[in-house]
């Protein structure tokens, strides 16, 4: 399969996702901000609910799992042995001997979960950590570390060590998996004639695809300036044909904010998910739109907000506001438990958590049938009976990971929309 995403909401062909295991658990409170979470999650109950998620993507897409694909390129012996050489290099791991020796399903267990560490000699008997290789523990929001842009994929330049290792599986499953072919690009191993900043940082929730020549990139604490500059010298020499980046700046504080998909998201060919305080308010956030043409940046300006920005190049979204309109602390709670944060996996068809339910009134208020995720997996209700839809997914405890369900899928192919 090859990868192709051309937009945020074409028909969902092709998808990458983890579900959730012992890494997860694999935490303390004392640990949990280090791995990127305020809180740590019970198992258990995620993955009942993570099951919803699964279940209805695998009644509108091909779906594959990260272990499966991992496993997979493992048992390519130089591939095994390139990629565990790199994951030793970057994690200051002395000797990968006893890893080389394992089978590729064990390994790919291994590189997720985690190798615990021995306690055999001084140094780490005297260690604190419990993990020679520390567990994945965001392995599960599968969309920052890689997105595909077009044709291409972008592999994620992570802004934390803690998910470096997620970086460099997926660059090896798209470059050696036979199953997927694809065109790799990644900001820490540029091509000669590209410079990169060292500064940069670009993750996947914070790239977004409106249409073919215009990307929606969100700048903050995961993705930096120098990361996009670095996305517009491949646009520069790839592309002839005018492209652009609208570029919109996001507030550091609080970390439901890490991400432009946290505060907006892509529903429908008009219609967009938006949380307003960002988007629209009064102290709101830089939004730049940035033209590119022959190779050569041909316009740089700023622009009074993300939607009129789109809608100057001929998207015309209306706006249907994270949390309703009515009260701005109903819309700060729901945007806390990813209320933006919608995955679309067909052109007015999303998925979202239902217990943020005044987020979920708002698009029934704007013709989103409401469908219980049971209904679809049973096959009660089908979706090819709705034209726009919302399907709900349990959450009580995934939103407490910090993402929703665009931040757990890695969407590679898409089918075309007009």
């Amino acid at each position: 399969m090859q990868t192709s995403v051309h937009s945020e909401i074409g028909q969902l062909e092709g998808v990458i996702i983890h579900t959730p295991g012992s890494e997860v658990e694999n935490m303390t409170p004392a640990n949990a901000e280090r791995a990127l979470y305020s809180d740590i999650l019970n198992l258990s109950i995620a993955s009942t609910e993570y099951a919803q998620f699964e279940g209805v993507l695998k009644k509108v897409s091909k779906v594959y799992q990260v272990k499966e694909l991992l496993a997979d390129i493992l048992s390519i012996e130089d591939v095994k042995e390139k990629l565990l050489k790199e994951i030793c290099m970057t994690e200051y791991i002395d000797s990968c001997q006893q890893m080389l020796e394992t089978d590729a399903k064990k390994l790919a267990k291994m590189l997720i979960e985690g190798v615990v560490l021995e306690k055999n000699n001084l140094t780490n008997y005297l260690s604190n950590e419990r993990f020679l290789l520390r567990p994945l523990h965001n392995l599960f929001f599968t969309r920052d570390s890689a997105m595909a842009m077009n044709d291409n994929m972008l592999i994620g330049k992570m802004a934390n060590p803690v998910r470096e290792r997620e970086s460099l599986i997926m660059e090896a499953i798209y470059k050696y998996h036979p199953g997927i072919e694809s065109h790799v690009l990644n900001p820490a191993k540029p091509e000669a004639n590209i410079m990169v900043n060292r500064k940069s940082m670009v993750e996947g929730g914070d790239v977004q695809i409106a249409r073919d020549d215009i990307f929606v990139i969100g700048t903050g604490v995961r993705t930096s300036t120098q990361g996009i500059d670095f996305i517009i010298e491949n646009i520069k020499k790839q592309k002839k044909e005018k492209q652009h980046i609208i570029v919109q700046e996001l507030p550091e504080t609080p970390e439901s904010f890490i991400h432009l998909d946290m505060v907006f998201t892509f529903l429908n060919t008009d219609e967009c998910m938006v949380y307003p305080p960002v988007i629209f308010g009064m102290s709101r956030f830089k939004t730049i739109h940035i033209e590119i043409e022959n190779g050569e940046v041909s316009r740089i300006e700023e622009m009074p907000n993300l939607p009129k920005a789109l809608k100057k190049l001929g998207m015309d979204l209306k706006p249907i506001s994270c949390g309703g309109n009515s009260d701005e602390w109903i819309q700060e709670r729901e945007q806390w438990h990813s209320g933006a944060n919608f995955l679309a996996f067909a052109p007015g068809k999303i998925i979202g958590y239902q217990r943020n339910v005044h987020t979920i009134e708002e698009l029934n208020k704007n013709g989103y049938e409401v469908i219980a995720a049971t209904d679809i997996i049973s096959g009660k209700i089908a979706v090819d009976d709705y034209k726009k839809c919302v399907i709900t997914i349990a959450g009580s405890e995934l939103a407490r990971g910090g993402g929703g369900a665009r931040c757990m899928s890695q969407p590679f192919r898409r089918a075309a929309v007009n």
